[in-house]
């Protein structure tokens, strides 16, 4: 047993370690072409064309819109293989059908397998993830398989597939370096994601994005849908675990008390996203509104979805929320402004290849700061963070570790009291 684990960490050192991985090393394992996908998944057969995909895109929310649908087709008994980046602690979250994360046995087997190859082209770390992925959904014969895109759309490794439908839930600024610095310029690296024939889902209707969406659309014959222009969502209450909704389709009610296990105002627009594409997917499997309902209701269980507004903590209340960029914070902090509490204590990290002075400007003033690294090449130096947040008049200490700086919140904290934990997927990780 010690060699069999022994031997799965060797193989963890070697994905991490070998491959150029944007986590930790930013825009050197960025790939700007689909090259070496496409000789990884032709050397495996292209296991990617032997099941049914959704494939999903976008700036903020296609995370927690890839959760939903497969919470959504899990429910209705299909075998759902899902796939996610980046992951949190372990790698294997990034591929698991109806929740359990792919085998350890299956990572070492494919890694020992793809190693010629691997040392061959030299493709990075997200790159083998994805055809990892491809394969063991098809060695695994799942009914559906939800893909979420990585960065971008037109160049991303997982936009080999040919889906049942493509999503993508929204347009703003992230990863501009690599993507573009307009939101049109943005919108058409994601809408490379749309296929000849192939059904689209917009989740978010902008008029900067909108005729780009639509001039790719009629370009491939892709019947185009925005979603918030058909359903809508409204929450009526809310704890911090389930959110319920009064969902309407073109003014109709189609659905009253939609108990889903989400918290955050910001997802009633994924939901009004996922709701749409379960449209389009409806007949091929034969899904059903009860079913659609039992889903939604049970999404972390199902899933095992975490990293989204989680509780990890009460008296006082701990919140961690992975958003990273300056639309997915203004949405999290907007949130934060409803909760009542005492005090705010904010355990903050971010990335260092971003620009950070529009995310700081969103922060509340009012707030102990409580700086931390996250613990990646790429994580922001905790002093350089709480020098430039200082200039927004946002005030606290910097702390050598994520995890110090939390023990530190947590310290301070009176049961009355929130701490906010994020900034960063990565800092996140380090306490969930």
């Amino acid at each position: 047993m010690s060699d069999f684990f022994s031997r799965y960490r060797q193989t963890v050192d070697y994905l991490f370690n070998h491959l150029p991985m944007f986590q930790r090393s930013g825009g050197a394992a960025y790939k700007k072409d689909l090259t070496n996908i496409r000789a990884l998944c032709e050397f495996l057969g292209n296991p990617q064309d032997r099941f049914p995909t959704v494939h999903v895109a976008g700036t903020n929310g296609k995370g927690s819109t890839c959760y939903m649908l497969a919470a959504v087709l899990q429910a209705h008994g299909l075998r759902t293989g899902l796939y996610v980046s980046p992951h949190y602690k372990d790698f294997r979250e990034r591929v698991r059908i109806n929740g359990k994360y792919v085998s350890k046995k299956f990572v070492i087997e494919f890694t020992e397998r793809m190693k010629p190859l691997i040392e061959e082209i030299q493709p990075s770390f997200f790159e083998i993830g994805v055809a990892m992925a491809f394969e063991y959904f098809a060695q695994s014969k799942v009914d559906v398989a939800v893909i979420e895109v990585g960065m971008g759309g037109r160049l991303d490794s997982t936009n080999i597939i040919n889906p049942l439908v493509s999503v993508i839930t929204n347009i703003s600024f992230d990863h501009m370096q690599f993507l573009g610095d307009t939101l049109p310029q943005i919108a058409t690296e994601k809408a490379g994601i749309i296929k000849p024939g192939v059904p689209v889902v917009i989740g978010e209707t902008h008029p900067e994005t909108q005729p780009v969406f639509d001039a790719k659309a009629a370009e491939m014959g892709a019947a185009i849908v925005y979603a918030d222009q058909h359903i809508h969502a409204d929450i009526i209450s809310q704890s911090l675990t389930h959110s319920v909704f009064q969902v309407f389709y073109d003014d109709c009610i189609k659905y009253t008390d939609l108990n889903v296990n989400i918290h955050a105002d910001y997802q009633a627009k994924n939901l009004q996203t996922v709701l749409q594409t379960v449209e389009i997917i409806r007949a091929g499997f034969s899904l059903q509104d009860n079913k659609i309902r039992a889903g939604l209701f049970d999404l972390k269980e199902r899933t095992r979805f975490i990293g989204r507004w989680q509780l990890l903590g009460e008296q006082p209340t701990i919140l961690a929320d992975s958003g990273h960029n300056e639309d997915g914070l203004r949405q999290a902090m907007r949130q934060l402004s409803k909760l009542s509490y005492r005090h705010l204590h904010m355990v903050f990290g971010v990335v260092n290849d971003k620009d950070i002075t529009k995310i700081l400007q969103l922060l509340p003033t009012d707030a102990q700061y409580y700086f931390a690294k996250a613990n990646i090449p790429r994580g922001m130096n905790a002093h350089a963070l709480q020098e430039q947040a200082a200039t927004y008049g946002l005030h606290g200490r910097a702390y050598s570790s994520v995890k110090n700086a939390l023990r530190a919140a947590k310290r301070h904290a009176t049961p009355a009291d929130l701490i906010f934990v994020g900034g960063s997927t990565f800092v996140v990780a380090e306490v969930i």
